[in-house]
């Protein structure tokens, strides 16, 4: 049986691209938020509110969630950097593990995002 060989430079492509995401990401939540401040200026009924609040706070989480998915793609950075400067392209089997796991960590975290988004943007549809 042959061995699937994994490059640095393949997980450093998919690194990259996951850190777009997450910047998209930041930067959509940037501008829920301002919609957030027009709702909250246009609304005064304390149900309409609540889910105000309820989105600011999930869109919080969100963002802590993001950082925290930054600082884990650095670290891997950190470790494949550690890797080629001994003219180590190949990485060890651990690692890479962590890399497919984190692959579908971050496959959840566009899923649960995706429905914040979408729950937010028929919020909108219905108080705008």
């Amino acid at each position: 049986m042959e061995k699937e060989v994994i490059y640095n430079e393949d997980l450093h492509f998919e690194h990259e691209n996951w850190q777009r995401e997450l910047d998209f990401w930041e930067d959509e939540l940037k501008s829920f938020h301002l919609r957030i401040e027009e709702l909250i200026n246009r609304w005064t009924d304390p149900m309409v509110l609540a889910e105000i609040e309820k989105f600011q706070n999930e869109f919080m989480i969100q963002e802590k969630e993001f950082d925290a998915l930054k600082d884990q793609i650095a670290m891997h950075e950190k470790n494949m950097a550690s890797h080629y400067e001994k003219n180590e392209d190949v990485l060890n089997k651990m690692f890479v593990t962590q890399h497919l796991a984190f692959r579908e960590v971050l496959e959840t975290e566009r899923n649960l995002y995706y429905n914040l988004k979408k729950d937010f943007f028929r919020f909108m549809t219905k108080y705008m």
